[in-house]
């Protein structure tokens, strides 16, 4: 990947139909392409079930960046590692990911049950039919709001679904440690993501060491003064910015673009990934 005619800017933080996203990977290409982004990374919840279908759409008009979001648990809080350029084809990471995709499965019974005994009009498979790929709490979510409990994603979030509401479920889950592992054993390059939301800064005196390269310090809800905090984290431990809109559709919180980094991260993301000693 030599990257010379794409210097432009790119996405690397995009959610497609296999996860949680409103649009299908080769919608998201077209519209990538559309705009004229340099490349953008495919990073769906736990689950690659995308990505060969935006390299297939890409043909050379744009970068695609094979990637994922492996969300994590640290202390009672939830931490995304996001991993690009990942061997998509991996069998332990493929095995893994399907582990993870069983609990979001089990988790979501267990919440529309929970829903249900609150006297809400949902069933599990109206949930399942509005999932295309890996089943999330998003999905319920947006169930809500075409119910009309809720006004909005959020909402639903903050009322019933998110830590510490009447139908928040746990489930089993990956350290953040041991993501970076199953990424950089995929010949993945491992990036803290967004942590100005997520938290994790404080892990990076374990995670760098484990093979952490990078931290999404561009993002939507970062203010400016978590931007440079975070840049200087990645001076400090000789990490790669990143950034990303975390798109989800047209509709859906922030458009694609709306954070985005040079073509030179990208290259260093492929460097990284490629290089299996000290990033």
């Amino acid at each position: 990947m030599s990257g010379s005619e794409n210097r432009g800017y790119c996405d690397l933080h995009v959610h497609t139909t296999a996860s949680d996203g409103a649009e299908t990977p080769e919608e998201v290409v077209e519209r990538a392409v559309a705009m004229g982004l340099a490349a953008i990374a495919i990073t769906d919840h736990d689950t690659v079930g995308g990505v060969a279908a935006a390299l297939a759409r890409a043909a050379q008009r744009i970068t695609v960046v094979p990637g994922v979001e492996i969300s994590t648990e640290e202390n009672d809080r939830e931490v995304h590692i996001l991993g690009y350029f990942i061997d998509y084809s991996d069998s332990s990471l493929r095995a893994k990911l399907a582990w993870l995709a069983e609990q979001r499965r089990a988790s979501a019974a267990k919440i529309v049950a929970k829903l249900k005994s609150y006297g809400l009009p949902v069933t599990l498979p109206e949930v399942a039919a509005l999932a295309s790929g890996v089943v999330g709490r998003a999905h319920i979510a947006f169930l809500l709001v075409q119910k009309g409990v809720v006004r909005t994603v959020e909402e639903a979030f903050a009322r019933w679904l998110g830590r510490g509401c009447p139908a928040y479920v746990p489930r089993a889950r990956l350290r953040a440690v041991e993501a970076v592992h199953l990424i950089r054993n995929a010949n993945g390059a491992a990036v803290l993501a967004h942590p100005g939301v997520s938290g994790g800064a404080d892990l990076l005196e374990e995670l760098v060491p484990a093979g952490l390269c990078g931290i999404e310090a561009v993002y939507p809800e970062h203010a400016p003064e978590q931007e440079e905090y975070f840049r200087g984290l990645a001076a400090r431990y000789g990490l790669i910015v990143t950034g990303g809109s975390d798109y989800h559709g047209p509709d859906r919180r922030y458009p694609l673009g709306t954070a985005v980094v040079r073509y030179s991260a990208v290259e260093r993301l492929y460097r990284a990934a490629r290089n299996t000693s000290k990033f």
